[in-house]
Protein backbone atom coordinates (compact mmCIF):
# COMPACT_ATOMS: atom_id res chain seq x y z
CA UNK A 1 0.00 0.00 0.00
CA UNK A 2 1.12 3.53 -0.79
CA UNK A 3 0.02 6.53 1.28
CA UNK A 4 0.22 10.00 -0.24
CA UNK A 5 -0.52 13.28 1.48
CA UNK A 6 -3.13 15.40 -0.28
CA UNK A 7 -0.68 18.30 -0.21
CA UNK A 8 1.49 16.35 -2.67
CA UNK A 9 -1.31 15.98 -5.22
CA UNK A 10 -2.40 18.50 -7.88
CA UNK A 11 -5.88 20.07 -7.61
CA UNK A 12 -7.22 18.12 -10.60
CA UNK A 13 -5.86 14.77 -9.38
CA UNK A 14 -9.28 13.10 -9.20
CA UNK A 15 -10.01 14.00 -12.82
CA UNK A 16 -6.61 12.65 -13.83
CA UNK A 17 -7.19 9.46 -11.81
CA UNK A 18 -10.55 8.80 -13.43
CA UNK A 19 -9.16 9.49 -16.91
CA UNK A 20 -6.33 7.04 -16.17
CA UNK A 21 -8.74 4.45 -14.81
CA UNK A 22 -11.04 4.62 -17.84
CA UNK A 23 -8.35 3.01 -20.02
CA UNK A 24 -9.00 -0.28 -18.24
CA UNK A 25 -11.71 -2.70 -19.33
CA UNK A 26 -13.40 -2.47 -15.92
CA UNK A 27 -13.51 0.67 -13.83
CA UNK A 28 -15.62 1.84 -10.88
CA UNK A 29 -15.57 5.19 -9.11
CA UNK A 30 -17.63 6.29 -6.11
CA UNK A 31 -17.97 9.99 -5.27
CA UNK A 32 -19.55 11.39 -2.05
CA UNK A 33 -19.18 15.07 -2.98
CA UNK A 34 -18.51 16.12 0.61
CA UNK A 35 -22.06 15.27 1.78
CA UNK A 36 -20.77 14.33 5.21
CA UNK A 37 -23.99 15.44 6.91
CA UNK A 38 -26.10 13.01 4.86
CA UNK A 39 -27.88 10.71 7.35
CA UNK A 40 -25.65 7.68 7.93
CA UNK A 41 -23.06 9.12 5.55
CA UNK A 42 -22.51 9.06 1.78
CA UNK A 43 -20.40 6.76 -0.40
CA UNK A 44 -16.73 6.43 0.46
CA UNK A 45 -14.54 7.91 -2.27
CA UNK A 46 -13.10 4.86 -4.05
CA UNK A 47 -11.66 4.11 -7.49
CA UNK A 48 -10.86 0.63 -8.76
CA UNK A 49 -9.69 -0.88 -12.05
CA UNK A 50 -9.17 -4.32 -13.57
CA UNK A 51 -8.22 -5.73 -16.96
CA UNK A 52 -10.01 -8.99 -16.23
CA UNK A 53 -13.12 -10.11 -14.38
CA UNK A 54 -12.55 -13.87 -14.74
CA UNK A 55 -15.19 -15.79 -12.85
CA UNK A 56 -17.38 -12.72 -12.42
CA UNK A 57 -20.90 -13.79 -11.37
CA UNK A 58 -23.80 -13.54 -13.81
CA UNK A 59 -26.68 -14.41 -11.45
CA UNK A 60 -27.46 -14.33 -7.74
CA UNK A 61 -26.49 -17.96 -7.07
CA UNK A 62 -23.10 -17.33 -8.69
CA UNK A 63 -22.78 -14.09 -6.73
CA UNK A 64 -23.21 -16.02 -3.47
CA UNK A 65 -20.49 -18.53 -4.40
CA UNK A 66 -18.21 -15.73 -5.61
CA UNK A 67 -18.66 -13.79 -2.36
CA UNK A 68 -17.90 -16.96 -0.36
CA UNK A 69 -14.51 -17.39 -2.00
CA UNK A 70 -11.41 -16.34 -0.10
CA UNK A 71 -12.07 -12.63 0.42
CA UNK A 72 -9.74 -10.14 -1.23
CA UNK A 73 -7.83 -7.60 0.80
CA UNK A 74 -10.10 -4.83 -0.40
CA UNK A 75 -13.56 -4.16 -1.80
CA UNK A 76 -15.49 -5.75 -4.62
CA UNK A 77 -17.23 -3.36 -7.03
CA UNK A 78 -20.40 -3.99 -8.96
CA UNK A 79 -23.76 -3.17 -10.50
CA UNK A 80 -27.24 -4.70 -10.42
CA UNK A 81 -29.69 -3.90 -13.20
CA UNK A 82 -33.42 -3.52 -12.73
CA UNK A 83 -33.88 -6.70 -14.78
CA UNK A 84 -32.55 -8.72 -11.84
CA UNK A 85 -36.19 -8.63 -10.74
CA UNK A 86 -36.86 -11.42 -13.24
CA UNK A 87 -34.56 -13.77 -11.34
CA UNK A 88 -36.14 -12.89 -8.00
CA UNK A 89 -39.79 -12.99 -9.07
CA UNK A 90 -41.77 -14.61 -11.91
CA UNK A 91 -41.46 -11.52 -14.12
CA UNK A 92 -40.10 -10.70 -17.57
CA UNK A 93 -38.69 -7.81 -19.60
CA UNK A 94 -39.62 -7.79 -23.29
CA UNK A 95 -39.45 -4.06 -24.02
CA UNK A 96 -36.82 -2.49 -26.26
CA UNK A 97 -33.28 -1.88 -25.04
CA UNK A 98 -30.40 -0.18 -26.77
CA UNK A 99 -28.03 -0.86 -23.89
CA UNK A 100 -27.78 -4.63 -23.24
CA UNK A 101 -26.17 -4.54 -19.79
CA UNK A 102 -25.61 -7.93 -18.14
CA UNK A 103 -28.13 -8.60 -15.38
CA UNK A 104 -25.40 -8.04 -12.80
CA UNK A 105 -21.66 -7.53 -12.88
CA UNK A 106 -18.96 -7.48 -10.18
CA UNK A 107 -15.19 -7.40 -10.27
CA UNK A 108 -12.29 -7.42 -7.83
CA UNK A 109 -9.98 -4.48 -8.59
CA UNK A 110 -6.32 -5.19 -9.29
CA UNK A 111 -5.55 -1.63 -8.18
CA UNK A 112 -7.77 0.57 -6.06
CA UNK A 113 -7.56 4.04 -4.56
CA UNK A 114 -9.18 5.02 -1.27
CA UNK A 115 -9.44 8.68 -0.31
CA UNK A 116 -9.16 8.69 3.48
CA UNK A 117 -9.72 11.74 5.69
CA UNK A 118 -6.06 12.77 5.75
CA UNK A 119 -4.39 10.98 2.84
CA UNK A 120 -4.82 8.95 -0.33
CA UNK A 121 -4.14 5.21 -0.19
CA UNK A 122 -3.23 3.14 -3.28
CA UNK A 123 -3.72 -0.61 -2.86
CA UNK A 124 -3.06 -3.74 -4.90
CA UNK A 125 -0.78 -3.47 -7.92
CA UNK A 126 0.79 -0.13 -7.05
CA UNK A 127 3.92 -0.08 -9.26
CA UNK A 128 4.13 3.20 -11.16
CA UNK A 129 0.42 3.89 -10.59
CA UNK A 130 0.88 7.32 -9.05
CA UNK A 131 3.34 8.36 -11.76
CA UNK A 132 0.96 7.11 -14.47
CA UNK A 133 -1.93 9.11 -13.02
CA UNK A 134 0.14 12.26 -12.66
CA UNK A 135 1.26 11.90 -16.30
CA UNK A 136 -2.36 11.62 -17.48
CA UNK A 137 -3.82 14.63 -19.25
CA UNK A 138 -7.16 15.60 -17.64
CA UNK A 139 -10.23 15.31 -19.86
CA UNK A 140 -11.32 18.21 -22.04
CA UNK A 141 -14.02 20.10 -20.08
CA UNK A 142 -15.82 21.22 -23.25
CA UNK A 143 -19.51 20.36 -23.34
CA UNK A 144 -20.59 17.51 -25.61
CA UNK A 145 -22.86 18.41 -28.49
CA UNK A 146 -25.83 16.10 -28.54
CA UNK A 147 -28.38 17.98 -30.61
CA UNK A 148 -31.55 16.20 -29.55
CA UNK A 149 -32.78 13.51 -27.18
CA UNK A 150 -35.96 11.75 -28.23
CA UNK A 151 -38.56 10.31 -25.85
CA UNK A 152 -39.35 6.64 -26.28
CA UNK A 153 -42.75 7.45 -24.77
CA UNK A 154 -44.03 10.71 -26.35
CA UNK A 155 -46.08 13.14 -24.31
CA UNK A 156 -49.50 11.96 -25.52
CA UNK A 157 -48.64 8.35 -24.75
CA UNK A 158 -47.16 9.22 -21.35
CA UNK A 159 -50.22 11.17 -20.24
CA UNK A 160 -52.48 8.36 -21.49
CA UNK A 161 -50.43 5.89 -19.44
CA UNK A 162 -50.84 8.07 -16.35
CA UNK A 163 -54.62 8.00 -16.84
CA UNK A 164 -54.51 4.22 -17.21
CA UNK A 165 -52.49 3.91 -13.99
CA UNK A 166 -55.03 6.10 -12.18
CA UNK A 167 -57.73 3.68 -13.35
CA UNK A 168 -55.65 0.76 -12.07
CA UNK A 169 -55.39 2.48 -8.70
CA UNK A 170 -59.15 3.06 -8.63
CA UNK A 171 -59.62 -0.65 -9.35
CA UNK A 172 -57.34 -1.63 -6.46
CA UNK A 173 -54.47 -2.98 -8.58
CA UNK A 174 -51.83 -0.75 -6.92
CA UNK A 175 -51.67 2.14 -4.48
CA UNK A 176 -48.85 3.92 -6.26
CA UNK A 177 -46.74 3.28 -9.36
CA UNK A 178 -43.47 4.79 -10.50
CA UNK A 179 -43.90 5.44 -14.23
CA UNK A 180 -40.72 6.16 -16.16
CA UNK A 181 -39.74 7.23 -19.65
CA UNK A 182 -36.53 7.09 -21.66
CA UNK A 183 -34.85 9.86 -23.63
CA UNK A 184 -32.30 8.59 -26.13
CA UNK A 185 -29.97 9.52 -28.98
CA UNK A 186 -28.13 7.34 -31.47
CA UNK A 187 -24.70 7.49 -33.11
CA UNK A 188 -23.36 9.71 -30.33
CA UNK A 189 -19.63 10.24 -29.83
CA UNK A 190 -19.11 11.11 -26.18
CA UNK A 191 -16.17 11.43 -23.79
CA UNK A 192 -17.58 9.50 -20.80
CA UNK A 193 -15.12 10.83 -18.22
CA UNK A 194 -15.51 14.48 -19.23
CA UNK A 195 -19.30 14.10 -19.34
CA UNK A 196 -19.39 12.49 -15.89
CA UNK A 197 -17.29 15.30 -14.44
CA UNK A 198 -19.66 17.86 -15.96
CA UNK A 199 -22.68 16.00 -14.57
CA UNK A 200 -21.08 15.73 -11.15
CA UNK A 201 -20.24 19.43 -11.13
CA UNK A 202 -23.78 20.38 -12.13
CA UNK A 203 -25.40 17.97 -9.68
CA UNK A 204 -23.01 16.96 -6.85
CA UNK A 205 -24.72 14.10 -5.03
CA UNK A 206 -23.76 11.82 -2.11
CA UNK A 207 -24.06 8.61 -4.14
CA UNK A 208 -22.51 9.63 -7.44
CA UNK A 209 -20.47 7.17 -9.45
CA UNK A 210 -18.89 6.08 -12.72
CA UNK A 211 -18.84 2.49 -13.96
CA UNK A 212 -17.21 1.10 -17.08
CA UNK A 213 -17.81 -2.42 -18.35
CA UNK A 214 -15.95 -2.73 -21.67
CA UNK A 215 -17.90 -0.36 -23.99
CA UNK A 216 -20.74 0.22 -21.51
CA UNK A 217 -20.70 3.28 -19.25
CA UNK A 218 -22.81 4.48 -16.34
CA UNK A 219 -22.51 8.16 -15.36
CA UNK A 220 -24.47 8.53 -12.14
CA UNK A 221 -25.49 11.53 -10.00
CA UNK A 222 -27.72 9.81 -7.46
CA UNK A 223 -28.91 11.34 -4.17
CA UNK A 224 -30.40 8.08 -2.88
CA UNK A 225 -29.10 5.15 -0.83
CA UNK A 226 -30.81 1.87 -1.60
CA UNK A 227 -29.26 -0.37 1.00
CA UNK A 228 -26.29 -0.67 3.29
CA UNK A 229 -24.98 -3.06 5.90
CA UNK A 230 -22.54 -2.12 8.64
CA UNK A 231 -21.83 -4.80 11.22
CA UNK A 232 -25.25 -6.40 11.85
CA UNK A 233 -27.42 -3.41 10.87
CA UNK A 234 -29.06 -3.18 7.46
CA UNK A 235 -30.45 0.18 6.42
CA UNK A 236 -32.50 1.66 3.59
CA UNK A 237 -33.31 5.33 2.90
CA UNK A 238 -36.00 5.83 0.26
CA UNK A 239 -36.54 9.31 -1.16
CA UNK A 240 -40.10 10.36 -1.90
CA UNK A 241 -40.81 14.07 -1.93
CA UNK A 242 -38.98 16.85 -3.74
CA UNK A 243 -39.31 20.62 -3.95
CA UNK A 244 -36.98 23.25 -5.40
CA UNK A 245 -34.76 25.35 -3.12
CA UNK A 246 -35.73 28.95 -2.47
CA UNK A 247 -33.68 31.84 -3.81
CA UNK A 248 -33.55 33.59 -0.42
CA UNK A 249 -33.28 32.15 3.11
CA UNK A 250 -36.91 33.12 3.79
CA UNK A 251 -38.21 31.54 0.59
CA UNK A 252 -36.03 28.47 1.17
CA UNK A 253 -37.58 27.93 4.59
CA UNK A 254 -41.06 28.39 3.08
CA UNK A 255 -40.27 25.74 0.49
CA UNK A 256 -39.03 23.38 3.17
CA UNK A 257 -42.18 23.94 5.24
CA UNK A 258 -44.37 23.40 2.19
CA UNK A 259 -42.74 20.04 1.43
CA UNK A 260 -42.91 18.91 5.05
CA UNK A 261 -46.67 19.52 5.15
CA UNK A 262 -47.53 18.31 1.64
CA UNK A 263 -50.04 15.51 2.25
CA UNK A 264 -49.52 13.88 -1.16
CA UNK A 265 -45.73 13.73 -0.71
CA UNK A 266 -46.06 12.42 2.84
CA UNK A 267 -48.54 9.75 1.74
CA UNK A 268 -46.21 8.59 -1.06
CA UNK A 269 -43.26 8.50 1.32
CA UNK A 270 -45.18 6.56 3.96
CA UNK A 271 -46.37 3.94 1.45
CA UNK A 272 -42.76 3.22 0.43
CA UNK A 273 -41.61 3.19 4.07
CA UNK A 274 -44.20 0.49 4.80
CA UNK A 275 -43.05 -1.48 1.77
CA UNK A 276 -39.39 -1.26 2.83
CA UNK A 277 -40.27 -2.28 6.39
CA UNK A 278 -41.92 -5.40 5.06
CA UNK A 279 -38.97 -6.17 2.76
CA UNK A 280 -36.38 -5.81 5.51
CA UNK A 281 -38.48 -7.93 7.87
CA UNK A 282 -37.87 -10.93 5.61
CA UNK A 283 -34.18 -11.02 6.58
CA UNK A 284 -34.31 -9.23 9.94
CA UNK A 285 -34.32 -10.55 13.46
CA UNK A 286 -37.88 -10.65 14.73
CA UNK A 287 -39.11 -7.31 16.03
CA UNK A 288 -35.94 -5.42 15.07
CA UNK A 289 -37.27 -3.34 12.14
CA UNK A 290 -37.52 0.31 13.11
CA UNK A 291 -37.90 3.75 11.52
CA UNK A 292 -35.47 6.12 13.27
CA UNK A 293 -36.45 9.00 10.97
CA UNK A 294 -39.70 9.56 9.08
CA UNK A 295 -40.11 12.48 6.62
CA UNK A 296 -36.60 13.84 7.18
CA UNK A 297 -35.91 16.91 5.03
CA UNK A 298 -32.42 17.43 3.60
CA UNK A 299 -31.09 20.24 1.38
CA UNK A 300 -29.20 19.69 -1.87
CA UNK A 301 -27.92 22.31 -4.28
CA UNK A 302 -31.18 22.69 -6.18
CA UNK A 303 -33.85 20.83 -4.18
CA UNK A 304 -35.12 19.75 -0.79
CA UNK A 305 -35.65 15.98 -0.50
CA UNK A 306 -37.88 14.03 1.87
CA UNK A 307 -35.88 11.04 3.12
CA UNK A 308 -36.98 8.36 5.56
CA UNK A 309 -34.67 5.86 7.26
CA UNK A 310 -35.58 2.24 7.93
CA UNK A 311 -33.17 -0.14 9.65
CA UNK A 312 -33.09 -3.60 11.18
CA UNK A 313 -30.84 -6.16 12.82
CA UNK A 314 -29.86 -8.74 10.24
CA UNK A 315 -30.42 -12.43 10.93
CA UNK A 316 -27.06 -14.17 11.46
CA UNK A 317 -27.76 -16.67 8.68
CA UNK A 318 -28.63 -14.05 6.04
CA UNK A 319 -26.04 -12.91 3.48
CA UNK A 320 -25.94 -10.30 0.71
CA UNK A 321 -27.86 -12.50 -1.73
CA UNK A 322 -30.59 -13.17 0.84
CA UNK A 323 -30.88 -9.41 1.43
CA UNK A 324 -31.13 -8.68 -2.30
CA UNK A 325 -33.77 -11.36 -2.82
CA UNK A 326 -35.82 -9.78 -0.02
CA UNK A 327 -35.48 -6.14 -1.04
CA UNK A 328 -34.62 -5.73 -4.73
CA UNK A 329 -35.62 -3.66 -6.61
CA UNK A 330 -36.15 -0.69 -4.35
CA UNK A 331 -39.76 0.25 -3.66
CA UNK A 332 -39.12 3.94 -4.35
CA UNK A 333 -38.70 3.02 -8.04
CA UNK A 334 -41.55 0.52 -8.38
CA UNK A 335 -44.58 1.42 -6.28
CA UNK A 336 -46.76 -0.67 -4.04
CA UNK A 337 -47.56 -3.50 -3.90
CA UNK A 338 -44.24 -4.17 -5.55
CA UNK A 339 -44.86 -7.22 -7.75
CA UNK A 340 -48.08 -5.93 -9.29
CA UNK A 341 -46.44 -2.53 -9.78
CA UNK A 342 -43.57 -4.16 -11.70
CA UNK A 343 -46.04 -6.04 -13.91
CA UNK A 344 -47.78 -2.79 -14.79
CA UNK A 345 -44.46 -1.02 -15.34
CA UNK A 346 -43.64 -3.61 -18.00
CA UNK A 347 -47.05 -3.01 -19.56
CA UNK A 348 -46.93 0.79 -19.73
CA UNK A 349 -43.26 1.58 -20.27
CA UNK A 350 -41.56 1.00 -23.63
CA UNK A 351 -37.95 0.59 -22.57
CA UNK A 352 -36.18 -1.89 -20.38
CA UNK A 353 -34.71 0.13 -17.53
CA UNK A 354 -31.29 -1.49 -17.50
CA UNK A 355 -29.21 0.16 -14.81
CA UNK A 356 -31.85 2.82 -14.24
CA UNK A 357 -33.67 1.73 -11.05
CA UNK A 358 -30.80 -0.65 -10.42
CA UNK A 359 -27.77 -0.23 -8.16
CA UNK A 360 -24.13 0.76 -8.14
CA UNK A 361 -22.12 -0.20 -5.09
CA UNK A 362 -19.30 -1.96 -3.31
CA UNK A 363 -18.87 -4.72 -0.73
CA UNK A 364 -16.06 -5.11 1.81
CA UNK A 365 -14.53 -8.39 3.07
CA UNK A 366 -16.19 -7.91 6.48
CA UNK A 367 -19.66 -8.19 4.82
CA UNK A 368 -20.43 -4.47 4.97
CA UNK A 369 -21.70 -2.95 1.74
CA UNK A 370 -23.22 0.17 0.17
CA UNK A 371 -25.55 0.34 -2.83
CA UNK A 372 -27.21 3.41 -4.29
CA UNK A 373 -30.34 3.84 -6.41
CA UNK A 374 -29.33 4.54 -10.00
CA UNK A 375 -31.33 7.65 -10.90
CA UNK A 376 -30.34 10.97 -12.52
CA UNK A 377 -27.88 9.03 -14.64
CA UNK A 378 -26.66 8.65 -18.20
CA UNK A 379 -26.12 5.23 -19.79
CA UNK A 380 -23.87 5.07 -22.86
CA UNK A 381 -22.49 2.47 -25.26
CA UNK A 382 -19.30 3.63 -26.94
CA UNK A 383 -19.38 0.77 -29.47
CA UNK A 384 -22.81 1.69 -30.88
CA UNK A 385 -23.13 5.35 -29.89
CA UNK A 386 -26.41 4.71 -28.03
CA UNK A 387 -27.01 7.29 -25.27
CA UNK A 388 -29.89 7.10 -22.82
CA UNK A 389 -31.30 8.54 -19.64
CA UNK A 390 -34.59 7.91 -17.89
CA UNK A 391 -36.80 9.92 -15.59
CA UNK A 392 -40.07 9.17 -13.86
CA UNK A 393 -42.65 10.19 -11.32
CA UNK A 394 -44.76 8.49 -8.69
CA UNK A 395 -48.34 8.14 -9.89
CA UNK A 396 -51.18 8.17 -7.39
CA UNK A 397 -54.90 8.61 -7.95
CA UNK A 398 -54.47 12.34 -7.29
CA UNK A 399 -51.91 12.69 -10.10
CA UNK A 400 -52.59 15.13 -12.93
CA UNK A 401 -51.14 13.69 -16.18
CA UNK A 402 -49.87 17.03 -17.55
CA UNK A 403 -48.18 17.82 -14.24
CA UNK A 404 -46.52 14.40 -14.09
CA UNK A 405 -45.11 14.89 -17.59
CA UNK A 406 -43.86 18.34 -16.61
CA UNK A 407 -42.14 16.78 -13.57
CA UNK A 408 -40.36 14.33 -15.87
CA UNK A 409 -39.11 17.19 -18.06
CA UNK A 410 -37.93 19.06 -14.96
CA UNK A 411 -35.94 16.02 -13.83
CA UNK A 412 -34.48 15.74 -17.34
CA UNK A 413 -33.36 19.37 -17.41
CA UNK A 414 -29.98 18.96 -15.70
CA UNK A 415 -28.93 16.06 -17.92
CA UNK A 416 -30.06 17.87 -21.05
CA UNK A 417 -27.99 20.88 -20.03
CA UNK A 418 -24.93 18.73 -19.38
CA UNK A 419 -25.32 17.21 -22.86
CA UNK A 420 -26.12 20.52 -24.55
CA UNK A 421 -29.25 18.83 -25.90
CA UNK A 422 -32.94 19.56 -26.35
CA UNK A 423 -35.94 17.25 -26.38
CA UNK A 424 -37.43 16.55 -29.79
CA UNK A 425 -40.60 14.59 -30.45
CA UNK A 426 -40.69 15.51 -34.13
CA UNK A 427 -38.48 12.65 -35.31
CA UNK A 428 -40.28 9.34 -35.44
CA UNK A 429 -38.47 6.58 -33.61
CA UNK A 430 -38.37 3.58 -35.90
CA UNK A 431 -37.54 1.20 -33.08
CA UNK A 432 -40.35 2.18 -30.73
CA UNK A 433 -42.63 -0.60 -31.92
CA UNK A 434 -39.97 -3.30 -32.25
Amino acid sequence: MLTISYSELPPDFRAQALQWAAQYRYCAYYEPNHHLSYPNGPFERLLGVADSATGSPTCLDELRLWMQQKPPAGPRFGILTYELKNEIEALHSHNFTGLEWPTLHFFTPQTWLHWREDALEIHGDTDEVLAAILDTVPPNPAAPRVATMRPRLPKADYTAAVEAVREDILNGEVYELNLCMEFFAEDVVLDPVATFLRLNEASPMPFAGFYKLADHYLLCASPERFLSQHESVILSQPIKGTIRRGTTPTEDEQQRYQLLHNEKERAENLMIVDLVRNDLARVAQTGSVRVPELFGLYPFRHVWQMISTIEAELRPDADLVDILRATFPMGSMTGAPKIRAMQLIEQYERTRRGLYSGCLGYAWPNSSFEFNVVIRSLQYRADTGYLSFQVGSAITYDSVPEQEYAECLLKAKAMLEVLGAEVSESVENRKAEE
